[in-house]
């Protein structure tokens, strides 16, 4: 089927709430074409899988977005140059793919990225203090976007205080892929692409001087060797750049909402730290940072009985078939005790498993203990409900509002964010904190054993 009218995967709704479109999608029409285009939306896990075996008829090459013009449907803006661009890593075939993914392998292996908790947990705990009130912490903007990004300039070898800049040319980067650009905001996000590959370039120009123990002095070195040339190494660190901070940082607030609105499972996690990880897995199962990858169809065929023209372009949607029931069961229901919990499709499957997951899972982990080791409630704010990017390619907040009630050891002396505790009401922890000139929040007095403050 190529059309259908109660399907629009451009309406907001289903921005911000995809799964109901991805379950009529699957039901309906699981290689279902937009209309007034030649890009079609692959939904079903059946389908999905089999375009990943297909490599002949089904190129990783990224050759063309959805641009949307002020009137009309979207269009393909060309990211192929008939045939000229340079296609690495995510977006390559082999055997160009696995001789990219060889150079950067050294840098991302588990071996190696055990080495790094350490420093990650100190930046996490740097970023917890530096945009924690005491009651309430943008998890977004305070961690979950700067963690991953931070981690990934430490490996190539970039400067700590570049990373807020890094950071908006990676998004707006990005935002390139999102079906959703305007053909007014492309320049600046054209832009924003040649900005990022200007200073990647540049740095990695420095390097040649004095090669060091990182990224930067391993594409360099392969440079010299004649590995790869300059364009490739520049074009690898732009995709690292951008995949390896988009994708974690979606999957660290993803699993803090989830959790945020879960007490109970919050309570369990908390108890059992070990149950972290299967929880991290079911939240990259229901909730894929990326929703989709595309595909370039490079021969006529057919997939799903839907026939395919040669240059046409497939969106294959990890986001709908990790919640197609043929593949799990109850798929909508969060359940860390799966059996085949590691087998969704949130960072891809088989030659093209991202190089990154090792990293983003131990960044996440990492992440949520701390959040859990250093409250005792979390919920999300009234009045400040989450908001998504709005994108058909990333599954990712653009805020989450927080609020915790800390646990009593974590509580910093600074806070006093609710009025003093009349006199005739104060207890043994009311004097205990006011030692630390500290003013305890509500919340925490609430669990307090002293009838007069449980009046």
């Amino acid at each position: 089927m190529t059309a259908s009218t109660d399907i629009n995967p451009f309406a907001i709704t289903n921005i911000e709430n995809p799964y109901p479109l991805y379950a009529s999608l699957r039901q309906k029409c699981p290689a279902y074409r937009v209309p007034g285009t030649n890009f079609y939306l692959v939904s079903s896990w059946k389908l999905v899988t089999e375009a990943l075996t297909r490599t002949e008829d089904f190129s990783s090459h990224l050759t063309g977005v959805l641009v949307h013009p002020a009137e009309g449907p979207p269009v393909t803006f060309d990211m192929d140059g008939n045939g000229q661009a340079i296609h690495v890593l995510a977006t390559a075939d082999d055997p160009s793919h696995q001789r990219h993914r060889k150079l950067v392998l050294p840098t991302l292996v588990a071996k190696r990225i055990r080495t790094m908790e350490p420093a990650i947990a100190d930046y996490a705990e740097r970023l917890w203090n530096n945009h924690f009130d005491g009651r309430h912490i943008e998890w977004v903007s305070a961690l979950a976007d700067r963690l991953p990004l931070q981690m990934v300039a430490h490996l190539i070898g970039l400067p700590e205080a570049d990373v807020p800049q890094l950071l908006t040319w990676s998004y707006d980067s990005t935002e390139l892929l999102s079906g959703l650009v305007s053909a007014e905001r492309l320049p600046e996000v054209v832009n924003a692409a040649t900005q990022l590959a200007g200073y990647l370039y540049n740095k990695l120009e420095a390097a040649q001087a004095a090669p060091g123990e990182n990224l930067l002095g391993d594409l360099v070195r392969a440079n010299t060797n004649g590995d790869i040339d300059t364009t490739v190494a520049v074009l690898i660190l732009v995709q690292l750049v951008g995949a390896g901070g988009e994708s974690t940082a979606g999957l660290i607030a993803n699993s803090a909402r989830i959790l945020a609105d879960n007490p109970l499972l919050q309570q369990e996690l908390r108890e059992n730290h070990e149950l972290i990880p299967p929880f991290l897995e079911e939240s990259l199962r229901l909730e894929s940072p990326f929703r989709g990858h595309h595909r370039h169809v490079t021969r006529d065929t057919t997939l799903g009985d839907v026939p395919l023209s040669a240059g046409s372009h497939l969106i294959l949607l990890w986001g709908s078939a990790n919640r197609d029931p043929a593949a799990f069961p109850d798929p909508d229901i969060l359940n860390i005790g799966r059996p085949n919990l590691r087998s969704h499709l949130a960072f891809g499957k088989g030659a093209h498993f991202c190089v990154g997951a090792a990293l983003a899972r131990l960044e996440a982990k990492i992440a949520l203990t701390m959040l859990l080791e250093k409250s005792q409630h979390v919920s999300l704010t009234d009045g400040a409900p989450p908001e998504w990017v709005p994108s058909l390619f990333v599954r990712r907040h653009q805020s989450l509002l927080l609020t915790v009630t800390p646990r009593r050891s974590f509580l910093r002396p600074q806070q006093s964010a609710v009025p003093e505790v009349p006199p005739d009401r104060q207890c043994h922890l009311q004097a205990d904190l006011r030692q630390g000139q500290q003013n305890p929040p509500a919340d925490l007095l609430r669990f307090c054993p002293c009838p007069p403050l449980r009046r």
